[in-house]
Parts: structure tokens; C-alpha cells; sequence
């Protein structure tokens, strides 16, 4: 690591209220986007948030917004249009009512001037509606071309910002159509235009049965990695849990994949904390991350680099736990 700065962020519905099928109150007292960011501003080391559009609890303005993120100290990263809610049932790309996929547009619009109102790194699209669940349900190449389509028209639309692409397996969908690295890379080289890369949520690969820093690294080789997002989960579910307490070598075989290749953005939060304290979740997951910047400091690198060199596992290994273990 060099002696620069590292700037940590997270996602804004980390603060919120969350919902299941079965506590459908809800695990907390109903809060909004104000309420969250304050929230945020108490976490240690936070100095972005991405914020989901339009802005949920209440009618708030930009205005409204930018106050209380001035008085917690935090900026902002990316912008979240809602284009994965219940009027985008059957998609928003790729929906077959024309209507609604002009609605779709049209959110992402008005979010894209939200984020140059904030002066935010990118607008983040996560279709999660745009997908299928049954065989014969989709025409396939219909339902790819329209994906292509929104997302290309928007940034022609638009060459000033970036447009990120959040992939994942399913849910809501039971097959999403940007469903992976690979995939998602496809697409974006379909639809051709610079300003168009990947968001790659560490989760989103575990889930998908990706090696993250594999699909990093890929991402990286296409000049397509434009953001990430990092959390945990048990590899069955996009389980949203803590950074750092299921797959920590993974996560640090991630970042140290992320520093050979002189990629250097903010470390995102995307986690659910439903029962945990959203403060303390987040500053635990921090603190490592933290553990995670000495450790590739601390780190053999030649050492790793010569074991990778003849397929050594055991030899990268011992380097590597020796590195994250002992900077915690």
C-alpha cells in the first residue's frame, strides 16, 4: 500500500429499516434517508454514502439532502434510481409494457442529474426485475437486446457520467439478465461506449460461484471496473452480512488483487445489518478492511508472487495468513 488516503463508503439503505416476509413491520422503527445519513455520519472512518433516488422516508429535496450530509461530513458516490420496485414487476429495460420501460428511463434520467447535483462518481443500475423465472417465459435474444438498448441509450444520452452495472445471479428475478462478470463484460462490449463499466459486489460473485478476485481481475483487463461493493454471505444467498466474517481471505485475495493492478477507489459497504446495530456493523466491518490495508503492507509480495508462479498453495497461504492474521 502506498501512504495515500483510503476512502470507505457505503450504501445508505445500510441505515435504513428492513423488511422479510415474515417481520413485514419491519426490525426497527420506520426511518428515513435524513435519519440514515445521520446514522452514517456516526460510523469511524465514512466519508461516502450512496444514496438511493428518489430519496426514501419523505419528499426531501437535493437541498435537504446535501444539509445533512454536510453537517455528518460525508460526500457522495453514487446514485441508485429505484428501478428494481413493485411498478418494475416485469422489468424496467426489459419490460413489455413500453410505458413502463420509459418510466425506467426516465427515473434514471432524473437520477443522473441528481448525480451531478452532488458531483457523485457514477448513477449504479441494479435491474434486479430484469430477468425471467420460467423456461418459454422470455424470447432470450428480445430481452438481452433490450438490456443492451436501455443501458446504451441512457449513456449516449448522457457522456458526461458514468453508468455502472451491478450484477447478480437472481432476486427478485429468479434469473436476472446481467447475471454475471462475464455476461455483464459482454453487454457492455455490445454496447460499446466508454462510460459504461461493471460495480462488482464481492457477495454478487461469492453468490454466483465467481472467484471475486477473479472476476475483479477480468473486469480490470477490460477497463470496465468502475466501482465495487464489498460484503459477505454464505455462497447459497445474497446474504448482505459484515465484510470480513465469513470469507476473509477471499476478501483480502480481492484487495490484494485490486492494489497489483494500481486500482484505487473508495471500499464500499453493501451490507443488511436486520438484527445488528447498522453503527456498530458498520465500523466492524471497517476495522477490517482496515486490518485488510496493513496486511497488504506486511505483505511477502514477492514471496506470493513466486509461489502463484509454481502453483503453490500452501506456500501463498502461510504468506498470506501470516500478512492478514497478524494485522488485526
Amino acid at each position: 500500500m502506498t501512504d495515500r488516503q483510503q476512502r470507505y463508503g457505503a450504501g445508505i439503505w445500510h441505515f435504513a429499516t428492513y423488511v422479510d416476509r415474515y417481520a413485514t413491520d419491519g426490525y426497527g422503527d420506520p426511518l428515513t434517508i435524513l435519519d440514515g445519513i445521520d446514522l452514517a455520519g456516526q460510523v469511524r472512518d465514512l466519508s461516502v454514502v450512496d444514496l438511493n433516488w428518489p430519496f426514501w422516508g419523505g419528499d426531501f429535496t437535493n437541498e435537504q439532502v446535501k444539509e445533512a450530509l454536510d453537517r455528518n461530513g460525508l460526500g457522495v458516490i453514487g446514485i441508485t434510481p429505484e428501478i428494481y420496485t413493485r411498478v418494475f414487476a416485469k422489468g424496467s429495460f426489459t419490460n413489455p409494457d413500453p410505458g413502463v420501460r420509459r418510466l425506467a428511463h426516465e427515473l434514471i434520467t432524473d437520477a443522473a442529474d441528481v448525480v451531478r447535483y452532488f458531483g457523485a462518481d457514477y448513477v449504479k443500475l441494479w435491474p434486479g426485475q430484469d430477468g425471467w423465472d420460467y423456461p418459454f417465459q422470455v424470447d432470450h435474444g428480445a430481452l438481452w437486446k433490450a438490456s443492451l438498448d436501455g443501458v446504451g441509450q441512457l449513456a449516449a444520452e448522457n457522456p458526461d457520467l458514468k453508468f455502472v452495472i451491478e450484477y447478480k445471479p437472481r432476486e427478485p428475478r429468479v434469473h436476472m439478465s446481467f447475471d454475471s462478470v462475464s455476461r455483464t463484460l459482454l453487454g457492455i462490449e455490445k454496447i460499446g461506449l466508454p462510460n459504461v463499466g461493471i460495480l462488482l459486489d464481492f457477495g454478487h460473485a461469492l453468490f454466483g460461484g465467481e472467484s471475486p478476485a477473479d472476476s475483479a481481475q477480468l473486469a480490470i483487463d477490460y477497463g470496465r471496473l468502475f466501482g465495487m461493493d464489498v460484503n459477505d454471505n454464505l455462497r447459497s444467498w445474497d446474504d448482505d452480512m459484515v465484510a470480513g466474517t465469513v470469507h476473509p481471505i477471499e476478501l483480502f485475495e480481492f484487495f490484494y488483487t485490486l492494489e497489483k493492478n494500481d486500482w484505487h477507489g473508495v471500499w464500499q459497504l453493501d451490507q443488511f445489518p436486520f438484527r445488528e446495530d447498522s453503527v456498530e456493523a458498520a465500523n466492524t466491518a471497517i476495522d477490517f478492511l482496515k486490518a485488510i490495508e496493513r496486511a497488504l503492507g506486511k505483505l511477502d509480495v514477492e514471496g506470493v508472487r513466486e509461489a502463484q508462479a509454481n502453483h503453490d498453495a500452501m506456500g501463498a497461504m502461510k504468506l498470506v495468513q501470516k500478512a492478514l492474521f497478524s494485522s488485526y
